[in-house]
């Protein structure tokens, strides 16, 4: 396999970034839709009775709160990273960076880290002023049903886990899709399988266990790992370039 040259990599992700920036879609994207799913899951939180002592079914509540919580990381960077492609490709931007020496695996590279840095940021920025107000403002014995080692794993652990899945899948359906919107959407769809299982936790269908939630990261990591090679793969430039 060619070597990967870091250089030309941040290359992409900074020109990446500076048209993100510019797109008003994109910078909308990053900074609304976070809110709205994070804003649901706080009001329920600090509106949740006091107890005594956390029960399951307070415990229920709090797992199915935080599930959208870990919906920031899944959609948006797939509603983003969906852009990354045939966005250029409408634009005409595509065009000329595809006739650079950048490879495939470094161009993709580059894109995917323009997506997920700042996801990343975002999620743990809201991440920690929701467990903040929590902490502070929450009802008696809910702080407790919060941050239980489970659900503080799931958002520490598994919030890069699913980004980088989702960054892949926007990648690999803006790839070989016409339409932005339609990319989009097949990409906010097909980001959801992590957040599923992370469900399936939640209510007890599988187990809460670490031994558990250790295979989940680790075959997220692998599907993340082998994702940027896969798509690199498919990425063909050719038909990029004569729209085929």
């Amino acid at each position: 396999m060619k070597k990967i040259d870091m250089a030309r990599v941040r290359a992409v992700a900074r020109k990446e970034s500076r048209d993100f920036r510019r797109n008003r879609f994109v910078v909308v994207t990053m900074a609304l839709s976070p809110l709205i799913f994070v804003s649901w899951a706080l009001i329920s939180i600090l509106l949740m009775p006091g107890t005594d002592q956390p029960t399951a079914a307070l415990n229920s509540q709090v797992g199915m709160s935080v599930l959208f919580m870990l919906l920031v990381p899944a959609v948006v960077p797939a509603v983003v990273s969906a852009y990354s492609v045939v966005g250029e490709r409408e634009q005409g931007t595509l065009e000329p960076i595809l006739t650079t020496p950048v490879s495939n695996e470094e161009l993709l590279l580059g894109k995917a880290l323009a997506t997920l840095v700042p996801t990343l940021v975002i999620s743990y920025a809201i991440f920690g002023v929701v467990l903040g107000c929590v902490a502070l403002f929450a009802h008696p014995g809910v702080p407790s049903a919060v941050f239980r080692a489970p659900l503080m794993f799931a958002l520490a652990f598994f919030t890069p886990l699913i980004a980088g899945w989702s960054v892949w899948v926007g990648i690999a359906v803006s790839a070989r899709s016409r339409d932005v919107r339609v990319a989009q959407q097949l990409a906010t769809f097909a980001s959801l399988p992590p957040v599923a299982v992370a469900a399936l936790m939640a209510f007890g269908v599988l187990p809460q266990d670490l031994f558990v939630a250790l295979g989940v990261a680790a075959v997220l990591l692998v599907a993340d790992t082998r994702g940027w090679r896969a798509v690199s793969a498919m990425f063909d430039r050719e038909r990029l370039v004569t729209r085929s």
